[in-house]
């Protein structure tokens, strides 16, 4: 179980605001999971917003909650729930929790490379107050992008990484990020993400790409896609693993297209999907929606 300092706040009865907690639980069902959780919060006069769960097999699957609840003085009476979450869900209770104080957002670090559209689209969310996020910092192996990220006051490191060996690019990456991010955000960045950079920044870190694959695949996808006359065109944020493109799927869109459309016409209604797909699957990690089970997700939105 882990404890974040990380909610919004709702008015009590009171007249003060009350601080808004998300607990994630999975773990094998059975019988008195969800009265157990709930009498630990009713024990410290928590008030339930609001609750999902699921279960893939009522009879001894995996069980999965997500619970935002409200309490007075929350910072204060936080670790008091976490220890009491502890002792009743380990008495009879295969289960695991993270309990959230969402008064900070997560921090993220977004990866660009060339491409500004999801890059952008993350951006002006951010600034409308669309994602409950705070940008740390952008990435990018090019400086396209340099004045328009710093425009929106977020720093900007252009970090070199061309050709094979991206080592000491991955160092300076790690330099930069460590202790400093919550999770990691690939907004086109057109770069292989090595097993030991993935290992040594033990953070989750999302991608966006274009629904073609397993097909279509290296340069040039759209107009390979329209050369075989594709009818759908779409994109997927997924969480990445050391198996290239093949990481738990967090969000997917497709719209469609016909064949008049041309390949520039399908590159740019394809960026439209990427860029939605994306702010939906940052959105949802970033409010504790996405619970990874395996190579699949569970996703409350």
């Amino acid at each position: 179980m882990t404890i974040a300092q990380t909610v919004t706040s709702v008015p009590s009865d009171s007249g003060r605001e009350a601080a808004v907690a998300t607990l994630i639980v999975d773990g094998q069902d059975r019988p008195g999971i969800v009265e157990s959780i709930a009498s630990v919060l009713g024990r410290f006069g928590a008030n339930i917003v609001s609750l999902d769960q699921y279960s893939d097999d009522p009879d001894g699957g995996q069980f999965f909650q997500r619970t935002e609840f409200s309490v007075p003085g929350l910072s204060a009476v936080l670790p008091d729930i976490d220890e009491a979450l502890s002792s009743r869900l380990s008495d009879g209770f295969d289960l695991r929790f993270t309990l959230r104080d969402t008064s900070a957002p997560k921090r993220v670090a977004i990866f660009a490379s060339k491409s500004d559209h999801c890059l952008l689209e993350l951006l002006w969310r951010h600034r409308r107050g669309e994602l409950p996020v705070s940008i740390a910092m952008v990435i990018s192996n090019h400086t396209d992008t340099a004045d328009e990220v710093r425009g929106f006051g977020i720093p900007f490191f252009h970090v070199p990484s061309g050709g094979p060996d991206k080592t000491a690019a991955e160092a300076e990456h790690l330099r930069l990020l460590q202790g400093n991010v919550d999770f990691i955000v690939l907004a086109r960045y057109m770069q292989i993400i090595s097993a030991e950079f993935i290992e040594q920044v033990d953070v989750p870190i999302i991608n966006i790409h274009h629904s073609f694959l397993p097909a279509f695949v290296g340069a040039g996808p759209y107009a390979k896609a329209k050369e075989r006359g594709v009818k759908l065109i779409g994109a997927t944020a997924h969480y990445v693993t050391e198996d290239l493109d093949q990481g738990p799927i967090i969000e997917q869109d497709v719209v469609r297209v016909t064949h008049a459309d041309t390949a520039v016409d399908l590159r740019r209604r394809g960026a439209d999907v990427e860029r939605s797909v994306l702010a939906r699957a940052v959105q949802w990690h970033s409010e504790d929606r996405v619970i990874r089970h395996g190579n699949h997700t569970v996703v409350f939105a």
